[in-house]
């Protein structure tokens, strides 16, 4: 594509070389650059690119996107000068890949927890109707049931409008995307048109990255802030920042309540560790999937759907013809009666409400047992938190590795333990090995209990001194219960 073209709808302040010539590819990675290429220089929190401009130029780079130009100038190649390179690089990108959100619709999910199940299960329905569809996911992305595997939850603009490119050219009809607080603050979705917008809750997350809270919700709202008139905005009234999430959006904005009065309710009439029979908008319907959190998260799709243009009985049949997503509250059961719970529960908030559904199923007549850690080089904040909800809820907590990244894994287990009191100990203990700590309570849970393994869920590795290992909780379950 001309480097013209690209610019036509960002135009740098300062063009120094020529314009008029083609370019093969954007990158913001130097060590990606090759001939024909366009590199951003782009100010990250750990690296800067403007430190990488001759590299790029080495490796065959024909133009250069930066905020300061070198003090040396190569000839037979272009630069493009701009006040801020995070805001132009999602505008050069969605030209660079054919305006991907102008070809197909949008819609995001954002919030604490439920981003993955709801986006997920809105893009199963779709496909399961015979829709063509896309996913971006914390999981997998997907383009109409081709997986591509995925480094975060939302990646880098130039990576996204290129997968978002391929799913319009592949035909998807719609897109579905967890939009992460990180993306919306380094404005990893600029130039993307949404057509709708979810909202599912805000508790504790993110701080080692956000510092304060305010900061945190500021950056989940500012999602709804630029959604356009025509699209939709449909929040959770039953979180206390639901309604600040929408209130300037330009968006028509729709409502879920398990509690109020809301455009969309539902309650449940009955549950156990195989689904749910709920009632919704007055019509019952059962559900596979277990807990109050994921009713909300179903009311968000059901939301959706009804916004799509989707009628409410073709709804509610979908609705009741889904599985759960690969590491949310997915259960596996043992030959002696034994129910392990796999779910990626890593806040605070998550492990109290999993908890507090598996509470519910049990009715006092089993024990639970609660195996869980907490993720290195992340907000140490949240450890203490963490296993002072395991231990309300739980009748035995075993508390071990989650990923410690680069750090000891003994000196987080010691900073979730500092939050607990000499009483909380007397249930409580340390395995620093996961895959023992998982063994453990495994085989000391008697028949009619149930065991959380909580922090990773889908994930199928460990990283270790920065090292992926591969760790699967699901395997180790099962070999725990001699399960084939």
């Amino acid at each position: 594509m001309k480097l013209t073209r690209i610019i036509e709808h960002c135009r740098p302040k300062d063009i120094i070389g020529n314009a008029d010539i083609e370019i093969a590819r954007l990158e913001i990675d130097s060590r990606k650059v090759g001939k024909g290429t366009a590199f951003v220089a782009m100010r990250g929190t750990q690296v800067d690119g403007h430190n990488y401009i001759g590299k790029a130029i080495e490796l065959g780079a024909s133009a250069i996107v930066c905020e300061k130009l070198p003090e040396t100038l190569s000839e037979n190649v272009t630069y493009l000068q701009y006040d801020n390179t995070e805001d132009a690089v999602g505008l050069l990108a969605t030209e660079f890949y054919g305006n991907p959100t102008k070809r197909m619709k949008l819609i995001g999910v954002t919030g604490t927890n439920g981003k993955t199940t709801i986006a997920t299960t809105l893009y199963n329905i779709v496909r399961h109707m015979g829709i063509k569809a896309g996913l971006c996911s914390t999981v997998c992305n997907y383009i109409d049931g081709k997986p591509y595997p995925t480094e975060c939850t939302t990646p880098d603009p130039i990576t996204l409008n290129h997968l978002l490119g391929d799913m319009a050219d592949a035909g998807c009809e719609y897109a579905f995307m967890e939009v992460s607080s990180h993306s919306v603050a380094q404005k990893r979705i600029g130039g993307l048109t949404f057509a709708g917008g979810l909202f599912t809750n805000l508790t504790r997350d993110h701080l080692d990255y956000h510092k304060t809270f305010e900061n945190y919700r500021d950056a989940k709202k500012a999602f709804f802030d630029l959604l356009p008139k025509d699209a939709f905005a449909i929040t959770n009234a039953d979180d206390r920042n639901g309604m600040v999430m929408t209130q300037n959006t330009k968006a028509t904005v729709k409502t879920y309540s398990m509690r109020g009065v809301a455009d969309f309710r539902a309650k449940i009439l009955e549950e156990s560790f195989e689904g749910m029979n709920l009632l919704f908008d007055n019509t019952e319907v059962f559900v596979q999937f277990v807990g109050r959190f994921n009713v909300q998260n179903l009311l968000a799709v059901y939301g959706a759907l009804r916004m799509m243009g989707i009628d409410q009985q073709e709804a509610l049949i979908e609705l009741s013809a889904m599985k759960p997503v690969n590491g949310r509250f997915e259960t596996i059961r043992s030959n002696n009666g034994v129910t392990a719970i796999v779910d990626y529960a890593h806040t605070p908030d998550a492990i109290a409400n999993v908890l507090s559904t598996i509470n519910e199923v049990l009715q006092g007549k089993g024990q639970c047992w609660t195996v869980c850690g907490a993720g290195g080089n992340r907000d140490k904040g949240k450890r203490p938190l963490m296993a002072q909800e395991a231990v309300k809820q739980s009748d035995h907590v075993i508390i071990t590795s989650d990923n410690p990244r680069f750090e000891n894994p003994q000196d987080i287990i010691n900073d979730m333990l500092a939050g607990l009191t000499p009483e909380d100990m007397q249930k409580t203990i340390s395995i620093t090995d996961r895959r023992e700590a998982i063994r453990t309570a495994c085989m000391m849970a008697r028949p009619g209990d149930a065991v959380l393994v909580a922090g990773k869920g889908h994930e199928d590795y460990q990283i270790i001194q920065g090292v992926k290992h591969h760790f699967d909780d699901h395997e180790v379950i099962r070999e725990a219960f001699d399960l084939k």
